[in-house]
């Protein structure tokens, strides 16, 4: 049986009082609130459209401790970036014991940090672009040198791109580092691996985990920056990616070992980079609060394997009845 024939079977016999009251987390503090209002916009109509009680809530308009004052009964987490999706937010859902939908916190604080998050996956042998920390004083000609050109600099604890430059040559590499640093006291560069840019959707945790389709990628100039991501019509996805059976095994295999790797659990997003002359994945990055806006890439993967948005927000929202907090599966 298929991933979308067992969340339709599972939903089928799913008693939507059994949620109780549902806090849906949206907005935040990061620099990605604009697209969390986004996402958590869509969750809470989601879960409101299959009769759920659910209701919003703005951490950062209001402070995340009145969460013990609402009397919910778990929580849906549709924060991204920092303050939502590194792990502190969960642990205060954890003292508060209050169960959520998406990864615990180590696995939270991993994902987010994109340097300890390589360094994991290359302990575990998965491929991943080389890479280095900046610093202010790093030797711009020696960094070109071990990565080479073009490369790529950001933030270590951004995502939807913020902060992101492609550096063609080592001149760009302090005005890169610049914009980075200003938004993050890490800056990680990377090989830029060249190449078609998929994602992959991940649902389930441990042996049970699985993954949904590929989504390959095709942004205009291609640039798949914070405007293309979110709101550019000129972005293509598809899913099927046209690619072969094999590869795009290969890509849910890595992913896979990825998502495992770092110990999340019920649902993420890994993004991979296909080398057009190697034809080898190579990982880029975890996302453990995937988006859930009208150009987010779970729900699209989810459409493919017959899963609809709501019966999505639906079923991941229904983990939390396996287990509480961090063994959200």
């Amino acid at each position: 049986m298929s991933w979308g024939e067992r969340v339709k079977r599972d939903l089928a016999s799913l008693d939507v009082n059994s949620l109780g009251r549902v806090g849906v987390l949206l907005g935040g503090r990061s620099g990605e609130r604009e697209i969390s209002l986004m996402s958590g916009s869509g969750v809470l109509e989601a879960l409101l459209s299959k009769g759920v009680d659910a209701h919003a809530f703005d951490p950062g308009l209001r402070c995340p401790t009145e969460l013990a004052k609402e009397k919910f009964n778990r929580i849906f987490i549709a924060l991204h970036g920092r303050y939502g999706e590194d792990g502190t937010i969960q642990g205060l859902l954890e003292l508060l014991d209050l169960p959520y939908a998406g990864s615990g916190v180590l696995a939270s604080a991993l994902a987010i940090d994109k340097i300890a998050t390589k360094r994991i996956w290359l302990s575990s042998g998965l491929s991943t672009p080389e890479f280095q920390e900046l610093k202010a004083d790093s030797d711009w000609n020696a960094v070109v040198q071990r990565l080479g050109l073009p490369l790529i600099v950001k933030p270590a604890h951004e995502g939807s791109s913020l902060g992101l430059t492609k550096v063609k040559s080592v001149d760009e590499l302090p005005a890169a580092y610049q914009l980075a640093a200003g938004m993050d006291k890490k800056v990680i560069a990377e090989t830029c691996i060249i190449g078609d840019e998929l994602t992959c959707p991940l649902v389930g945790y441990g042996k049970d985990a699985e993954a949904l389709p590929v989504i390959k990628i095709i942004p205009p100039q291609a640039n798949y920056d914070f405007h293309n991501k979110y709101f550019s019509d000129e972005t293509q996805y598809l899913c099927p990616t046209g690619l072969s059976p094999e590869v795009n095994f290969a890509v849910q295999e890595l992913a896979l070992a990825a998502y495992r790797a770092l110990d999340c659990k019920t649902w993420g997003r890994a993004d991979v980079m296909l080398d057009h002359t190697t034809g080898k994945p190579y990982l880029l990055e975890m996302n453990t609060s995937p988006g859930m806006t009208s150009h987010s890439l779970v729900p699209m993967a989810a459409k493919a394997a017959g899963i609809d948005y709501a019966e999505l927000v639906l079923w991941l929202i229904s983990q939390t009845l396996k287990r509480k907090g961090a063994e959200s599966a």
